[in-house]
This record gives C-alpha cells, structure tokens and sequence, in this order.
C-alpha cells in the first residue's frame, strides 16, 4: 500500500477528550474517528487491526468445533420478555419501536435470540453438543462511555453458545472455551490469565475472566507470580482428549488470580503480585437458566422432554484492539505485536525527489510484496521527521529506511519498533533477512 495513496489521517497532537494511552493513539494513528459518545468509526489503519483479531478468534472457535451463525443487531423485546430480562437489564438497553408499534431492541447480548433458533430446530439428545457463535456489534448505552473502544456504547463482540444434554458434557464444553480463549490470546501475541469471576446478571455458578496484564489497566488484580514464567498458550493440548482437558482446566485455574472485587486473601500465596489489567474476555455456565424460561427442550435416551445445559463466552473483539495497545506502547505510538499489525512492514523513502533512492525503494516494495509481506510504502514528498513520527505512531514492527546516504554505500536501515533497534542491512540481504524473521514472529498456528 502506498501512503500518498491511502487514507491514513494522523494527528501530531493528543486529543483532549483522550484519557488513556489507547485512546490517544487510536485517534492519532487515524485509527477511528468518534461520531457520537462511545460510538465511532471505524478507519482503514484500524479496521486492518479488527479484521486481523477477527479472524484470529473465529480460527479458534472453529478449531473447538463451534460453529458460526450471524445473529441480528435488533431483536424482538418479546423473547426477552419470556425470560424476564426485558425489564430486569435495566438502562444500558437501548430500546425502540417500529413502524407497526411493536417493541425491538438493540442487542446487548444474545442469550434469548440463540436459544430461540436452537428449540426451533433441536429437538434430540441425538443432535448434541452444538455450540453455536457469531461476530457481531452490539450496543449497551453506557451511562458513561469513556477510554475511546474499551468502554463504548457500540462494540463487535464475538459470543459463543453451548447446548448440551448433562451437566457434565457442559462443563466439557465449558473447558473447550477456556481453552480456545487461551489459544487464540496466545495468537494474538498476547499473554493473558484467566481469573474466576463473579456470573453477574448472566447467571450460573462457573465464570472465568481472562485478563491483559497491564500497568494502566482498568482493574486492580492480584495474581502469583507463577503466572509470570507459566506457558498458558495449550499447544499442547487436545480439544477431543478429554482427560487432558481437564488436567490442563485444572492447573490454570489452580494457581492464585483474583480481581479487586474477588480477592480477599484467603489462600493467596505469600509472592503475590499486585498489578493491573483489562478483561478482555468473559465465560460462563449458567445450566438451564434460558433453556427453561424459552422452553428449549431434548428428548433424551429415555424418551423424556429435558431442558438443555447451556454457556455462554464471550470475546471483546473491538476492545481488543484498545487493551493490546494499552500493553504494548511506548511515548511516542503503538508497538504491535507481529500477528495483529495493520501491516508488516514500513518502508520509509527519506528522499523521493532522488531517482536513486526512489528506484531502490520501488524494487524493494515489489521484492517485499512479493515475499508475502504487507507493506506501507511511505512515498509522500515529505520531511524525514515527519514519516518518522508518522511510523513510531502507527506501530508497525519494521521500518525499512532508505535514502541516498546509505544506498551509496550499498545498505539501508532497519528498525525493530519492539526494542528501537537500528541496524544497517545490505540490500542484498534486506529482503531474506526480513522475511525470514516475520514468518518466524507469525508461525505457530
């Protein structure tokens, strides 16, 4: 992609409204543009960003065999009505009417709506488990929408729902999800603990939270300090073994993790570290709470009509996008880690007005193209400073910066935005040396 070409509106100045490094730099970056309070647009640079986390947690889903759907943003208020939540959800639901009267809302979350299209056509243990998911937007009016994606009003979210005839398959279920989470985290380039949490008014008795460490997180937590050296990527672990499964479930819930709001001490360990972070991820099993109040029944093996056992687990997808430049960030823009980059590389023409530099430039970026890298090619008629600020803000985890200096002498510069480091690389050698090294960031799954 060339910049002079694309839409990429960046701001030297921090905006006043933004009060955490995510905000800032989302605005500046020409990421989103605010429409309204908790409501924005969506720009290139950072839809590139949501579609990469997108794509990621659908791989996963998919992996632990869920299955994905597209539920509506508006739903009927009567089915919420059958459930009693209606009412109960209180003033973060933005409710409506159309044309005809009839009472609609815009979804928050999508209990009654999946619950609905599985008693229309489930009607057999025989057709059990299903798990069924969709990535959709979803609005909750805040009463105080701040901190730019991670505290809007409208957000993408991805929600999964597990149907399943026992308790015990659906604690299994419940398991798949954990695990999933943790896999698609580790993707990402992220590491993030699961915590148990309170089921709030989603209901059930099991709940896990999943938290990006962070200093500027918006939770106080308390967590063992195992967590720091523990590998919770589950690699190694198999969605269909189902003793395994529990054994891993087992060790990363057994070791200490707590909110503000769940800790008491009681049984914490003496290396205890107080920090902070994001949830950006919520699971829960709450048994036949919707299943009974919708009517959503199987006959099981003995020819009895039985309310199925459900979960729900969901992911933050947009706010995803806040927390992980909230952890990884410097002064003066994002560093993103190599899996969610809006590209892979930044090529940076410091002089374009001189034919030798341009021509190294264009044959770098068909080189770079043709590797398999996504490349911004920074060929604007600009100051130096200015695409270096430019670069840094943005966050990608290469800049390749070549101009006449450095061409005389065979070599351009290359920065890993990671760590600021600097080195000159022969031209030669640029393009095998940086593939190389973003393929090896990149594999994995």
């Amino acid at each position: 992609m060339r910049l002079s070409q694309y839409f990429l509106p960046t701001l030297k100045d921090n905006p006043k409204e933004a009060e955490i490094s995510s905000h800032r730099f989302m605005l500046r970056a020409g990421m989103i543009k605010q429409q309204s309070a908790g409501i924005y647009t969506w720009l290139p640079l950072g839809l590139r960003v949501l579609k990469k986390i997108e794509n990621i947690v659908r791989y996963h889903q998919d992996e632990a065999g869920a299955h994905e759907c597209l539920m509506p943003t508006i739903q009927s208020a009567d089915l919420w009505k059958e459930t009693g939540r209606y009412e109960a959800y209180g003033e973060e639901m933005l409710r409506m009417t159309d044309r005809h009267d009839r009472e609609m809302l815009y979804g928050p979350t999508n209990e009654e709506v999946i619950t609905d299209v599985f008693r229309s056509y489930i009607k057999s243990y025989k057709d059990l488990p299903q798990n069924l998911y969709h990535i959709q937007w979803k609005f909750r009016d805040e009463i105080r929408p701040r901190f730019g994606v991670m505290r809007g009003r409208e957000f993408l979210m991805k929600d999964a729902y597990s149907f399943d005839l026992t308790k015990e398959n659906a604690v299994y279920s419940y398991q798949k999800m954990f695990l999933s989470y943790l896999k698609a985290y580790t993707h990402m380039g992220l590491k993030v603990i699961p915590m148990k949490a309170d089921t709030g008014p989603i209901g059930g008795d099991l709940s896990h939270e999943f938290i990006l460490l962070s200093d500027t997180g918006e939770s106080e937590v308390y967590v063992d300090e195992k967590w720091m050296e523990t590998d919770v990527s589950g690699k190694d672990v198999f969605y269909e073994n189902r003793e395994q499964l529990d054994k891993y479930f087992k060790e990363m819930t057994s070791i200490y993790a707590a909110t503000d709001e769940t800790h008491d001490g009681v049984g914490a360990p003496a290396n205890l570290i107080k920090t902070r972070g994001i949830e950006v991820g919520h699971i829960f099993y709450f048994g036949t709470k919707y299943s009974e109040a919708l009517k959503a029944t199987v006959q099981n093996k003995e020819g009895k009509m039985v309310p199925v056992e459900m979960g729900s687990y969901g992911i933050g997808v947009s706010r995803l996008v806040g927390a992980i430049i909230e952890a990884n960030h410097d002064e003066v823009g994002i560093k993103w880690p190599a899996k969610v980059a809006p590209f892979d590389v930044g090529l940076l023409n410091l002089k374009v007005s001189d034919q030798e530099t341009s021509t190294a430039c264009e044959g770098l970026y068909g080189k770079l193209k043709a590797a398999g890298l996504d490349v911004l090619y920074d060929d604007r008629d600009v100051n130096a400073g200015s695409k270096f600020a430019d670069m840094d803000l943005i966050g990608l985890p290469w800049q390749v910066i070549v101009g006449p200096k450095g061409l005389k002498n065979g070599v351009v510069e290359l920065k890993k935005r990671s760590t600021s480091e600097r080195n000159e690389i022969s031209l030669d050698s640029l393009v095998t040396t940086l593939t190389t090294d973003i393929k090896d960031l990149k594999r994995g799954f």
